[in-house]
């Protein structure tokens, strides 16, 4: 009795895969990290072509902003620091520490 694979003739018979060798491995991946690097740079370009340049107005107005926070969280923090300042060296001097 044939077997299976005798039966089959050569064109029927499952193709093996044959594996890349090194090199072939290399160039795929050179080329496939090339193609990653150009379609970043593609989509670098089309993100810059969203940003907009804030007008003169705009860039007062916000540092203006962000000066006045700067001040009013400085001084917060000087009282606050004023405060518990206060209240260390009042509760070392009761407790004779000072």
């Amino acid at each position: 009795m044939a077997t299976k694979a005798a039966l089959m003739s050569d064109d029927d018979r499952p193709k093996k895969k044959q594996e890349p060798n090194a090199l072939e491995n290399l160039g795929g991946r050179v080329t496939g990290v090339w193609s990653e690097f150009t379609g970043f740079l593609s989509d670098v370009r089309a993100e810059m072509k969203k940003v907009v340049t804030p007008s003169r107005k705009e860039v007062e107005v916000t540092t203006t902003v962000v000066v006045i926070a700067v001040l009013i969280f400085g001084v917060f923090f000087f009282v606050a620091d004023s405060v518990f300042d206060l209240g260390i060296k009042t509760l070392l001097h009761k407790l004779g520490g000072m």
